[in-house]
């Protein structure tokens, strides 16, 4: 018989995994490898506004689109309690128009934390914060950044 302590350390681990497996469906392109992971009721934010779970789907294709050789590259993982947050590194190549912008063919590189929240091993919160500078800096979309 396993201990709480035991029991929640195997939780975190799991969730842990559970956040691997979805960088591992974005570096695939497998949207349906991230959503499968989401509780039906899942509640998004980015920059800390709620965004409902089309606009998430939409923004993800949108992405995908500008960035189809998009890449997540996990720079650290911790879980406590029912969170998981990650620190990702984002690079790829600008080969489709992204928010007005043409497509340049220069490769971009952003950063993100997410925070994730689950019960019964589904997320059912998501919090975001990216930093989108030295990405719109690559494509001129922003003065460069020193």
């Amino acid at each position: 018989m396993r201990t709480v302590q035991e029991t929640d350390e195997q939780t975190l681990a799991e969730n842990k995994e559970r956040c691997l497996a979805m960088v591992a469906a974005w570096n695939r392109w497998e949207l349906g490898g991230i959503i499968e992971h989401w509780a039906p009721d899942v509640v998004h934010y980015s920059e800390d506004e709620p965004v409902d779970t089309d606009e998430m789907i939409s923004r993800m294709e949108g992405g995908l689109a500008a960035f189809p050789d998009l890449r997540l590259d996990v720079r650290s993982i911790l879980a406590e309690g029912d969170r998981v947050a990650l620190r990702i590194t984002i690079t790829g190549t600008h080969t489709g128009d992204y928010g007005g912008i043409a497509a340049t063919g220069r490769p971009v590189t952003w950063h993100i934390v997410e925070e994730l929240r689950f019960v019964d091993g589904r997320v059912v919160e998501h919090w975001d914060v990216m930093n989108h500078l030295p990405m719109l800096s690559a494509i001129g979309a922003v003065a460069a950044v020193a």
